[in-house]
């Protein structure tokens, strides 16, 4: 046995000797090509910013896309953790047809930009590519800003040029590019529930100062920063631009605008003058609109008081702490809710609403302060709660001089 492993050895050494030269002569033959797929924007709320991914074109493994978007709805408990911050993706690669195939049949356009990087570099891109699709290394932990389907692909380009790409500025007004939060803004103009959403559940941590190279969050800012970037050495980053699916005139799938009468700021108005209808109908001697509609919005904001507490202090997703809204959204909203139809809840309730005004007047400062953007459907909801907290405390006190008065 010994003899035979003596004479195996040098045969395994000359067929990995082979093989090195087989593939280098290929290689010499036909250079890898690495290029940057960005796709345009679907209907779905995930879809709102585009995609992107890494094709590479190579002698030996052919050609393949690599996608950092790829998530497991089966996996468990997906929807607990995906809530509470523990959002893991998947880097997946795929024959480059079966990923256009897809884009195409959503009415997606797909273009790409040839990366003007050397067989060495695009050699390196390969590599880094094919051990991040590896069992072991494929997972991740997704950040929606910080580190996703966009960030990743970039990141991987940089390794390989061992430098950083002198992007292009960013196509958006300075303004719409200085935050985050802005960024969202500018990409779900026609989505204002989801982003009503975002910023209810979203606190002031996605409102700092960013810089330009952090809006390459967003794949369809990546695209056109990209294609005017520069490598280190000077040369143009990109060689060549093209559609792979669609085209520049091809329809946008995403929804069109929302209709005015459907927004959160049309319903948010609408609660407001439901609010000073009931105010005023309860300094009227009518109380009963009002404590039903205390019952129904207070309990409204302590539900959302609930979501917000396991986002902020359960949640691990890294924009959700601070959230200064839990000064007016929190579990003691409840108190408003119930204090109305308690025997000798008059007190209670004049307490509660006396913070919760206070709270309201702190809230409103912060955001004239900046430390943290309201989406504009919160000021008429923050005055319809303000209304009743007013309309409260007042008939507290009046009834409590009228008492005094008739003491006397």
């Amino acid at each position: 046995m010994k003899t035979l492993k003596k004479r195996l050895l040098p045969t395994g050494h000359i067929l990995t000797l082979l093989m090195m030269i087989l593939v280098s002569l290929q290689l010499r033959g036909e250079a890898p090509r690495v290029s940057l797929l960005v796709c345009d924007a679907g209907r779905e709320i995930y879809e709102l910013e585009g995609h992107a991914a890494l094709r590479v074109i190579h002698p030996v493994y052919g050609d393949f896309t690599v996608n950092w978007g790829v998530f497991d709805f089966n996996s468990p408990n997906f929807v607990y953790r995906f809530v509470k911050g523990e959002t893991d993706y998947i880097a997946a690669a795929a024959p480059t047809t079966y990923f256009l195939n897809a884009y195409a049949a959503q009415g997606r356009p797909v273009v790409e930009l040839d990366l003007n990087l050397d067989s060495i570099q695009a050699e390196r891109v390969t590599q880094i590519v094919l051990d991040n699709v590896r069992p072991e290394n494929r997972t991740y932990r997704y950040n929606y800003v910080l580190d996703n389907c966009a960030t990743r692909p970039l990141a991987v380009i940089e390794q390989a040029v061992g430098d950083s790409l002198r992007l292009a500025p960013v196509p958006l007004s300075d303004e719409a590019s200085s935050t985050f939060r802005n960024v969202m803004r500018h990409f779900h103009v026609n989505y204002p529930w989801y982003q009503f959403g975002i910023d209810t559940a979203l606190g002031s941590g996605i409102d700092r100062p960013i810089s330009e190279r952090e809006n390459t969050f967003a794949p369809l800012l990546l695209a056109p920063m990209t294609a005017g970037a520069t490598l280190p050495s000077g040369a143009p980053a990109v060689t060549g631009r093209r559609y792979l699916s669609g085209s520049e005139s091809s329809p946008c799938v995403s929804a069109g605008p929302t209709s005015p009468w459907l927004t959160p700021m049309a319903v948010a108005l609408v609660v407001m003058i439901l609010s000073a209808v009931v105010s005023v109908g309860q300094l009227r001697g009518c109380p009963g609109g009002a404590r039903w509609f205390d019952t129904v919005w207070f309990s409204i904001s302590g539900l959302e008081g609930l979501v917000l507490t396991f986002l902020i202090f359960v949640s691990v997703h890294e924009a959700t702490s601070p959230n200064w809204l839990y000064l007016w959204l929190n579990p003691a909203a409840f108190i408003g809710a119930v204090a109305p139809w308690l025997k000798n809840g008059r007190r209670l309730e004049f307490t509660y609403q006396s913070v919760n005004f206070a709270l309201l007047i702190a809230l409103a400062v912060i955001f004239a302060c900046g430390v943290q953007s309201p989406n504009p459907a919160f000021i008429p909801l923050m005055i319809a709660t303000a209304i009743r907290c007013l309309t409260i405390i007042y008939k507290y006190l009046a009834t409590g001089r009228s008492s005094a008065a008739s003491l006397r």
